[in-house]
């Protein structure tokens, strides 16, 4: 059983950008040279969050407006109060999407579904430049 860390860099354009990143763990897979285990992924900061759907336009866009019933960015957070960085939506959303996801692999491919792709959230008012940890468990 090997353990094999790595990471993916991406810059983003701010809320809500919805960035698919399956190319880039693909990549990573694939320098591993396992053929069967998990991938954890895990994006570092507190306004980014990790999830699976269809990455089409229509969906991104469905994705975008559920996001803003949830956690509406013109609402007003305590958190804003206490740093005064307008940007207690992005941690709300951030929280309830949650900044890890865990996929499987076989046959050294990722296991997802024909219409599954690993999308990265950028919830923070400004672009970000973010780090996406890449955790391979395997053989």
């Amino acid at each position: 059983m090997k353990i094999i860390t790595d990471t993916i860099e991406i810059s983003t354009g701010g809320n809500p950008d919805l960035l698919d990143i399956t190319p880039q763990v693909m990549r990573l897979l694939a320098a591993t040279k396992l053929i069967r285990g998990s991938v954890t992924l895990f994006v570092i900061g507190s306004t980014a969050a990790l999830t699976t759907f269809e990455y089409e336009p229509g969906l991104v866009k469905d994705m975008r407006d559920v996001y803003e019933k949830i956690a509406p960015v013109h609402k007003r957070y305590s958190h804003d109060e206490t740093w005064g960085d307008a940007n207690g939506y992005s941690h709300v959303r951030a929280s309830l999407q949650g900044p890890s996801l865990t996929v499987p692999f076989e046959g050294g491919k990722l296991l997802l579904g024909t219409w599954q792709q690993v999308v990265l959230a950028e919830f923070d008012n400004r672009p970000r430049d973010r780090r996406v940890v890449a955790q391979f468990v395997g053989e």
